[in-house]
């Protein structure tokens, strides 16, 4: 896609908002159907009325009628242009299935009409939402005491204010307490966090910004440093104090953190059925689902519709 007008039988369209997006074009096959990739909610590249066969070719007095999902399409819609050529563009694309194109033409003016289907599978992609998924262990009061739910709470409070001016934000997945048996020793109550940290649509928030304040993983990795460092400074503290430890105190080693991708409800990740689209999230196909935000469109036979989230 490097190239000003370069055309591809089978590409997704890498960034919709992207300076070269206008002068891509997908040209069709009457063999397989092509399938195509748009961002959800931009346009599509230019997807042809053509095969690669017939844009060599003069055609005479030709005819294109395109039909999507819902039917019949034309430009009278505000979502969709059609081009004197048959050229196909999708605004604010959010409709993902098959399309087709019917083209009638001639190649000399005393041949009779020949006509030609060309089949696409458009699909809605949208980046995956990343985050850091963090576990802590504290040692804790025991575990029925109301103590430890004022401080989960308290403790959330300050990791979401630690990373506010970042535009991230800080999800409790879950909290446990458990009875732990020490090594060589008796039992202790832990309590054991896990807790999510992703970074938040600074144009949703109207925030203005710089485009390098705006890079969502520059923002996200800054946060990850202001946790990582938050619970280093704990162990520091509980190390210089000369007061014995409170109830409830971070147990020092027991932070962990891996990088989670995840998809919004209705999308999934597949790169075998959509090789030229590996690390999409890509609208589930008829016959799959995804209720959450996984990473995989779920197996359902009842499903009939894409993006589905019930099964």
């Amino acid at each position: 896609m490097s190239r000003a007008a370069r055309v591809q039988p089978s590409k997704r369209f890498l960034r919709s908002g992207g300076p070269r997006h206008n002068s891509l074009k997908i040209v069709g096959s009457i063999v397989f159907p092509v399938k195509v990739y748009v961002k959800l909610n931009h346009n599509s590249p230019r997807i042809l009325c053509l095969t690669n066969h017939l844009r060599n070719l003069e055609l005479i007095d030709p005819i294109f009628q395109w039909n999507g999902p819902g039917g019949g399409l034309s430009s009278e819609n505000s979502s969709v242009q059609i081009l004197p050529t048959g050229t196909l563009i999708l605004r604010h694309f959010n409709l993902s299935g098959v399309y087709t194109c019917s083209i009638v033409y001639k190649l000399t003016a005393m041949q009779p009409d020949k006509n030609l289907i060309i089949k696409y599978l458009i699909y809605a992609y949208s980046d995956p939402k990343n985050c850091y998924e963090f576990t802590a262990r504290y040692h804790a009061a025991p575990c029925n005491s109301s103590h430890n739910t004022s401080f989960e709470k308290a403790l959330l409070q300050i990791l979401s204010k630690l990373v506010a001016e970042l535009s991230c934000e800080v999800t409790l997945i879950k909290s446990e307490c458990h009875h732990v048996k020490m090594q060589r020793g008796g039992l202790q109550n832990e309590i054991f966090f896990t807790f999510s940290v992703a970074s938040l649509d600074r144009e949703k928030h109207n925030r203005l910004c710089q485009q390098s304040a705006c890079d969502a993983s520059l923002r996200l990795n800054k946060a990850k440093h202001l946790i990582e460092r938050f619970f280093k400074q704990q162990v520091e503290i509980s190390r210089k104090s000369s007061e014995p430890l409170p109830e409830i105190y971070y147990i020092e080693g027991t932070l962990q953190m891996v990088w989670v991708d995840r998809c919004y409800p209705g999308y999934g990740m597949n790169a075998l059925t959509h090789p030229d689209c590996p690390e999409c999230c890509v609208v589930c196909s008829p016959g799959s689902y995804n209720p959450s935000n996984g990473i995989h469109c779920l197996r359902c036979d009842s499903s009939l519709i894409y993006g589905a989230t019930k099964c």
